[in-house]
């Protein structure tokens, strides 16, 4: 007879994601996973692997749930530098309050520890970026379409300036920065591509 689960495995991970959110994969033992989720180690290690596998899952759950949705909206949108702004606006004010605030992303705080050599983890940060450079790509083009940028403008080059940007944002607002400063940091940024 096949071994039945005794807890859900989405609520597990969803707590996990938030745990390593929260303290870093490198300050989160498996004992404080096993805490906060209630779930024994041996159903974690049964259900999703060691420490790595679990953080490896927690990051793909983060990027299809936090990153990708906003990625897709803002490649979308039609209007443009306004369209930046917003999203950068909209990071500022999810990183510094809320819930969430002095958490920075999950992805972004991955880049900086340890487990970023790992190959997997690697090829992971390289498809997030590789989303967020081309969304930022995306709305600037439109945005030169609508004659918002300076001629000769180049996109794809801005587009990796505003993704550093948004990890800068990502990893200052762990340390407490004031959204002001941010908020003017990115006007700042955008204003040498304004038309």
């Amino acid at each position: 007879m096949p071994d039945i689960k005794h807890f859900d495995p989405d609520a597990a991970l969803e707590a996990v994601v938030r745990l390593f959110w929260e303290r870093g994969v490198a300050s989160t033992g498996i004992q404080d996973v096993v805490d906060r989720t209630g779930v024994s180690r041996s159903s974690l290690y049964a259900t999703f692997g060691g420490k790595q596998d679990l953080y490896l899952a927690a990051l793909r759950r983060y990027v299809e749930q936090w990153s990708r949705p906003a990625f897709a909206r803002l490649a979308a949108d039609p209007r443009g530098l306004p369209a930046v702004t917003e999203f950068f606006d909209e990071l500022i004010r999810l990183r510094c309050s809320g819930p969430y605030a002095r958490w920075g992303c999950l992805v972004a705080n991955a880049h900086t520890g340890p487990a970023s050599a790992e190959p997997d983890v690697r090829q992971l940060l390289e498809e997030h970026h590789a989303l967020l450079a081309g969304a930022l790509r995306a709305v600037l083009r439109t945005a030169a379409e609508l004659g918002q940028l300076v001629p000769g403008t180049d996109p794809d080059a801005g587009a990796e300036l505003l993704a550093l940007l948004a990890y800068g944002v990502n990893l200052r607002s762990r340390t407490g920065a004031d959204p002001e400063v941010l908020k003017a940091t990115v006007t700042a940024a955008l204003a040498p591509y304004a038309a």
